[in-house]
């Protein structure tokens, strides 16, 4: 993701924003008669050629233009007559940038966007949406979904011409996350679109609430993180909260609570808390008062001195004793004689490593100071925001972001907000005094307690007293409607204008899984409780929030993208021909929890679902040399398909170089894959079984493939 405003400019934009910010259109916005997008234009107009896997070349034709008197570009990509079934998907990106509409021309293999719909059918819409902003599109906040139906307008004018007659195509806009917020705007608030796909969803209180209780679990957990992973993951104990202290423990309760998945706790080991860092700013702008207060004022826990916030704050001066220039000779009172170290990374993919490196060698800039922070006794120093502010000498006022302390040295690396490394280090010398502060970002993991929502949102019943009042002090200021209104320029209504099929995950680390059944709801609320009339809900399991096939661990995770185009291709069929999809899946919801059937045909929606053991158990015993015998039974839901491929990982290969073969039944619907693997040498191992199915039952197809995997332990002596 490319960041283009600073931190203060982010946090001005909120402040206007958050004055601006729209809970709904009064009136259906209709592009066709907007003057601002009368006049649109073609810049590039050629033949294309995509290529799939399989060596299919794919003609198209590529245009690119947009509106003259606006930042608005867009891209079509056109199928041969031949192939086109008279629509087109449009895709929504999470933050739009200048060159937004180039996005997708460059994307190969099965995650090939315009390659899915001009095999499908269909021709492809993408545009930059009129801005490379983060929390908005420019200064009037719905130009995203009024640019978006603009293009999707225009898109339709030029079809008529490429394919030679009048027709009206049909018109189905997606996206995920962000693009969630910006799809559901669309399909609200303007005549545009015939249905949509919202993916992966925030509710109008996700952020920066899904992003605080997941970064104050994980402070708070970072040093137990490995033995809750080996609990929740297959074969372990099931009891995540053995070990924790009860401290520890109400943390983990507390983000379980708020619906941060305990499976997903496998993707915390890097400790990255997602887009805490981007929104900080914000937040503070709108809400200075809160970071004063929340280590004062009875209530907030950093006015606790026996608190972890306290515990763990940083907040001191020092002076500068050694600055270290990767390329440069080291200044020091002390060593006089350093030699010089010369960084030979200055390429256009390499010199911005020198920033981000953590390998703790001499390539990495480093500062030495006076006085380092040191930690409590019993605890580590707890370094994430951990700001560095100078204070006096020619870098006074910059801030750089401290990536690790050890050894003595205080390691510099890149982060948001902060000013560039290099040309900082440059001014800074012997003598400067500086400012070490991580408060803000400790201040701001609890913020969540003090943005209860209306009675609807359950995920905030743990912080309501028994009368239903809050148990924390309030803010005067609810910023998630700020956060997640200001983008698509609206707030969620459920007031749709066509069908919808949403798309989750029940593994979302950042946008939980209950907030797409509270849309669900919002959408069955603003139609006589008929939500089956209009929208679908499919849930995933064992699949993160990334929008990409190949997973960021491919041994505990899989990918919903394959489902996702199945759902677009439905979509389709709902609207054009009246072919009703398959029925939401089945779950339940308990508090910020979302359970599901254990069998497919139970849980119904378009995974299928998988069972593996080792010897007959999720947790098998074996001596090295021994073989092992693996059994994967797996299940399709009734009309969603037929199973595919299995393949296996018994050694940690991502790859699942071990193929399979299904003993099926029921049409394929069923089937029972064996393997036997010999372990040869001792250590605890993770078998892994990966299945796909796909609704026509058809091998060949590239895009449809929907994947699901399970695992079992093995102890190998």
């Amino acid at each position: 993701m490319e960041l283009s405003q600073t931190g203060d400019t982010v946090g001005k934009n909120v402040i206007k924003e958050f004055k601006e910010v729209m809970y709904g259109m009064n009136e259906i916005y209709d592009a066709t008669k907007d003057e601002q997008f009368s006049k649109a234009y073609i810049d590039i107009d050629e033949p294309r050629i995509r290529e799939l896997d399989n060596g299919r070349r794919i003609p198209y034709r590529y245009m690119h233009g947009g509106f003259e008197g606006t930042p608005v570009k867009f891209s079509f990509c056109f199928p041969e007559a031949e192939d086109y079934e008279e629509r087109f998907y449009q895709y929504l990106s999470p933050f739009p940038g200048p060159e937004e509409e180039l996005a997708s021309v460059a994307v190969t293999g099965i995650d090939d966007k315009i390659a899915f719909c001009i095999t499908h059918g269909a021709y492809y819409v993408e545009s930059n949406m009129g801005s490379g902003a983060i929390f908005t599109n420019s200064d009037d906040n719905t130009m995203s979904y009024r640019s978006s139906a603009a293009a999707a307008e225009y898109s339709r004018v030029m079809a008529r011409k490429v394919y030679g007659y009048e027709h009206r195509p049909y018109g189905y806009v997606y996206g995920g996350s962000g693009g969630g917020y910006r799809t559901i705007a669309c399909i609200e608030n303007t005549n545009a679109f015939d249905g949509a796909a919202p993916y992966v969803i925030g509710s109008p209180y996700a952020i920066p609430n899904c992003q605080t209780t997941r970064a104050h679990a994980e402070r708070l957990l970072r040093n137990k993180i490995g033995q809750i992973i080996d609990a929740v993951d297959a074969g372990g104990s099931g009891d995540p909260y053995a070990g924790l202290n009860e401290e520890e423990a109400a943390a983990l309760k507390e983000a379980t609570l708020f619906g941060y998945p305990l499976k997903s706790w496998f993707s915390s080991a890097d400790l990255n808390d997602g887009a805490l860092p981007v929104l900080l700013p914000g937040i503070k702008a709108m809400d200075t008062s809160y970071f004063e207060e929340f280590w004062k004022e009875p209530g907030y826990l950093g006015a606790d001195p026996e608190s972890s916030a306290a515990r763990e704050r940083i907040c001191m001066d020092s002076k500068i004793r050694l600055c270290y220039v990767p390329g440069k000779k080291m200044q020091t009172l002390e060593r006089e004689d350093a030699k010089k170290v010369v960084d030979t990374r200055n390429g256009v993919n390499d010199a911005w490593k020198k920033m981000l490196s953590s390998s703790g060698t001499d390539t990495e800039p480093w500062l030495e100071l006076t006085h380092l922070p040191v930690p409590a006794e019993g605890h580590n120093l707890y370094l994430k925001g951990l700001i560095l502010t100078v204070l006096s000498g020619k870098a006074e006022g910059k801030k750089l972001q401290v990536g690790k302390v050890t050894d003595g040295r205080v390691y510099l690396t890149d982060g948001f907000g902060t000013d560039p490394i290099m040309e900082t280090l440059e001014l800074m010398e012997i003598g400067d005094e500086v400012h070490l502060d991580n408060s803000d970002y400790i201040a701001i993991q609890t913020y969540h307690r003090h943005q209860v929502p209306t009675p609807d949102y359950h995920a905030w019943d743990q912080f309501r007293g028994m009368d239903k009042a809050p148990l924390y002090p309030q803010r005067k200021t609810l910023a998630g409607p700020v956060f997640c209104g200001n983008g698509p320029g609206c707030k969620q209504n459920g007031m749709i204008q066509g069908k919808i099929i949403i798309c989750a995950s029940l593994m979302d680390e950042q946008a939980y899984p209950w907030q797409a059944d509270w849309y669900r709801r919002k959408v069955a609320s603003e139609h006589d409780g008929k939500d089956t009339d209009y929208c679908r809900l499919y849930y995933f399991d064992n699949v993160l929030h990334d929008d990409i096939t190949a997973s960021v661990d491919e041994l505990h995770a899989t990918s919903y993208i394959a489902g996702l185009k199945q759902a677009l291709i439905d979509l389709a069929l709902w609207v054009e021909e009246g072919v009703e999809p398959l029925p939401s899946s089945h779950y339940e919801v308990d508090g910020g929890h979302v359970l599901v059937p254990d069998s497919a045909a139970e849980r119904g929606g378009l995974q299928p679902v998988v069972s593996l053991n080792a010897n007959g158990n999720k947790y098998a015993h074996a001596k090295a040399g021994e073989p092992v015998h693996f059994t994967a039974e797996a299940e399709v839901p009734e009309g969603a398909g037929s199973l595919t491929f299995v393949e296996w990982s018994f050694e940690g290969e991502t790859d699942f170089p071990e193929k399979g073969k299904w003993e099926l039944c029921d049409n394929g619907q069923r089937g029972t894959a064996k393997a036997v693997h010999v372990f040869e040498k001792p250590g605890t191992y993770f078998a892994v079984v990966r299945v796909k199915s796909e609704r026509s039952g058809d091998k060949t197809e590239p895009f449809t493939q929907i994947r699901n995997i399970d695992r079992a332990r093995v102890m190998v002596e």
